[in-house]
């Protein structure tokens, strides 16, 4: 593989980690944004190694209480009205999903994907100045009270069925661990074995920061086309120039539908768009991130702030920021923390790729050779990105991977 050059297109999480594993395996790789490293939902992720989050969305019981949210102000879920008639098509094929076998089929994938996401970025860190980024932490769920933990009870249940363990505790055992909440709180599940990165668009740019530093190549400009010679990529053309490469990697999250269809694929992906509030110089900060259950967004301390990120939101990769997201995080916060000040605050939109069955492409498409594909993660993209780059690494250069790859295969929708 000495000889060989690999074009990665994407420089989140996902495109950075490809990169270094490449490089470490000795292949000449370059990475291909328009924007440059972590310039996307890499940036403005909640920042937590979720390795128990292998629960999807579509657990049984969504169909019914979907409606009800969608006319609730504080449920976290919004759907842009004009935009419904375009994306149904999908949200029927994902709503699918909402059984027992499908939950326990999509678990199945995700857990040898996340389970390890804690050591799998520090092994991905290791030896760079992004290893500073990285903590090890519980991962704290937040309910109103016993009965609200106790109606989750299928998602705790299958958590436990695939190893994950926690440590409950009720008002009074949760404020003596983390005091900075309010009443709001009054039962916590605590998983443990669980990491944080503490800036994450920080620690991605950093990492590509070492990739090019030991002699890798980051080419910021909009990807064009694929250059395909008897039915394998020869070279990828961009907004500047043509990239002459052995193999091409797409890890561009929620725009990897419009690149593929470049193919002649169409992959049923839509943008889960998520949002953030940062909090500067907050007044007091939590110790671990923690997941509010009931507004579906975690609250994470961060390098001199506080980011609430999370909320769902169905309106395409083209509408700009709604304002009901953010005003639905900041009624939480309000009651969550009634108390905290801070110096100022930013707001951020971001774009998760979610296939209609919650679990990430990785892997070589069919009918093109060398061309392999990374994305999809819906919400663990951070978590996930670790091991997916090092998985295509060893694809790319026809090593055998400790996974069973046919549970991401990119074929599994044609």
């Amino acid at each position: 593989m000495q000889n060989r050059q690999v074009v990665i297109i994407g420089a989140g999480i996902v495109g950075v980690s490809t990169a270094i594993w490449l490089q470490r395996a000795g292949v000449n790789a370059i990475l291909v944004d328009r924007e440059g490293p972590a310039s996307g939902t890499s940036y403005g992720n909640a920042g937590v190694l979720a390795a128990a989050s292998v629960v999807p969305v579509t657990v049984p019981g969504l169909l019914g209480k979907a409606p009800r949210m969608l006319l609730d102000k504080d449920q976290p879920l919004y759907v842009n009205a004009s935009y419904l008639p375009r994306m149904l098509p999908w949200l029927t094929r994902y709503l699918s999903h909402c059984n027992p076998k499908q939950v326990e089929r999509i678990a199945t994938a995700l857990t040898p994907l996340l389970g390890d996401c804690l050591a799998d970025h520090m092994a991905l860190a290791h030896g760079t100045s992004a290893e500073k980024y990285i903590s090890p932490a519980d991962y704290v769920y937040a309910y109103q009270n016993k009965a609200h933990f106790d109606a989750d009870h299928f998602a705790w249940d299958t958590r436990r069925d695939h190893g994950f363990n926690w440590t409950e505790r009720d008002a009074s055992s949760y404020k003596e661990y983390e005091p900075v909440f309010g009443d709001e709180i009054g039962y916590a599940a605590c998983v443990h074995k669980h990491g944080r990165i503490s800036d994450p668009g920080a620690y991605v740019k950093t990492l590509a920061a070492h990739f090019e530093g030991h002699g890798g190549i980051i080419v910021q400009a909009k990807f064009e086309d694929f250059v395909i010679r008897n039915n394998r990529v020869a070279a990828i053309k961009t907004s500047d120039s043509t990239i002459d490469c052995n193999a091409a990697v797409v890890a561009t999250g929620a725009w990897s539908k419009a690149l593929l269809k470049k193919l002649g694929l169409n992959i049923p992906l839509e943008s889960e768009r998520g949002y953030h509030i940062e909090l500067f110089e907050p007044s007091v900060m939590p110790a671990m991130p923690t997941m509010i259950a009931a507004g579906k967004f975690v609250v994470t301390p961060m390098d001199g702030r506080l980011r609430l990120a999370g909320v769902v939101e169905f309106a395409g990769l083209k509408a700009g920021a709604s304002q009901q997201p953010l005003e639905l995080l900041r009624r939480y916060l309000a009651r969550l923390m009634p108390e905290l000040t801070w110096s100022e605050s930013k707001e951020w939109l971001g774009h998760r790729p979610a296939p209609i069955d919650s679990v990430p492409l990785i892997g070589e498409l069919p009918g093109t050779r060398g061309v392999f594909v990374g994305f999809g993660h819906q919400h663990v993209g951070l978590s996930g990105g670790a091991k997916t780059g090092q998985l295509l690494s060893q694809l790319i250069c026809g090593e055998p991977t400790d996974l069973n790859m046919e549970l991401y295969s990119p074929t599994r929708f044609q």
